[in-house]
């Protein structure tokens, strides 16, 4: 029986090409696969080869997406080596993504936020996510299994491979 789980975060867009330039060029993900009139849809999946995750962002012929629906929907990278994060974050820039003030200002402290052409916003945070004391946390979440997942994005994100 085949325990792994992959996790995909998948989203429609009036703007794939866009989508491309910011989390591949600008991110450093890669491109996984890329489909065309698949049943009236388009599509591209990013992500690292053999990771737990990717994204995937479609195109549906005659459907159009629309932007974020607030300023708060985030995808969040911890990323907890400091040159690491720094090489991120000018990775961003040199593909020509500026950062914007998060609407939660919690984010600015220790990160920046980019907003992808569809306005759905990343943050690259510098430092290691730990729950509050107290916190109910799934321990799932820290089964080894599951750490593939975190260090193929840091390492996405760092260009390291």
């Amino acid at each position: 029986m085949d325990n792994a789980i992959t996790i995909r975060i998948a989203r429609p867009s009036d703007d794939l090409d866009g989508l491309l330039a910011f989390y591949r060029d600008g991110l450093g993900l890669e491109l996984l696969f890329r489909f065309e009139d698949h049943e009236g849809f388009d599509g591209v999946m990013l992500g690292s080869p053999g990771a737990a995750y990717h994204f995937e962002f479609t195109r549906a012929k005659g459907h159009p997406a629309g932007r974020a629906p607030t300023q708060d929907n985030l995808v969040v990278f911890y990323i907890a080596d400091e040159e690491r994060w720094r090489d991120a974050v000018e990775r961003m820039r040199g593909a020509g993504f500026a950062p914007v003030a998060s609407f939660n200002p919690y984010w600015d402290r220790q990160g920046r936020t980019f907003e992808d052409p569809d306005g759905y916003r990343v943050v690259l945070q510098q430092g290691s996510f730990r729950p509050e004391r107290g916190a109910a946390v799934d321990p799932q979440l820290f089964h080894p299994h599951c750490w593939p997942l975190f260090c193929s994005v840091s390492q996405a994100l760092s260009g390291a491979k």
